[in-house]
């Protein structure tokens, strides 16, 4: 069942991670991840596993947001949400043991420039 309101770790650049809530509607989540935007973006999903993803601005890069932690082989920037998910396609709150897991996992606030991210950027080209 979809869960009107969640709770989720709040992970903003250069800041420790904390327990936020948001409502769990298209508008509001992307006002959250859209903070340090001049506008309301679109909200970008990466699965973490079954049980938790990371609820990001997918604009976020292409605007400038500062960077924020790495992610595998990628940088996410910008103020991101890690939710849990409930099996059917919603998002939904961490458990108590997920929140501690990604508290930890995101603890370490790194420094990151704008070549690390440019890295990380790739442009796909498709031929018809």
């Amino acid at each position: 069942m979809r869960e009107n309101r969640i709770r989720v770790l709040k992970v903003e650049p250069k800041k420790a991670p904390e327990i936020a809530y948001l409502d769990n509607s298209l508008r509001a989540l992307q006002e959250a991840v859209s903070a340090e935007a001049d506008y309301v973006g679109l909200i970008e999903i990466i699965e973490i596993d079954d049980e938790a993803c990371i609820l990001c601005n997918e604009e976020a890069k292409l605007i400038n947001l500062e960077p924020n932690r790495r992610f595998g082989s990628d940088i996410i920037c910008g103020t991101f949400y890690v939710t849990g998910q409930d099996g059917e396609g919603d998002l939904a709150s961490l458990s108590d043991e997920l929140l501690a897991q990604y508290q930890e996992q995101f603890a370490q606030i790194e420094e990151l420039t704008e070549d690390d991210v440019a890295k990380t950027m790739v442009a796909r080209f498709y031929v018809y």
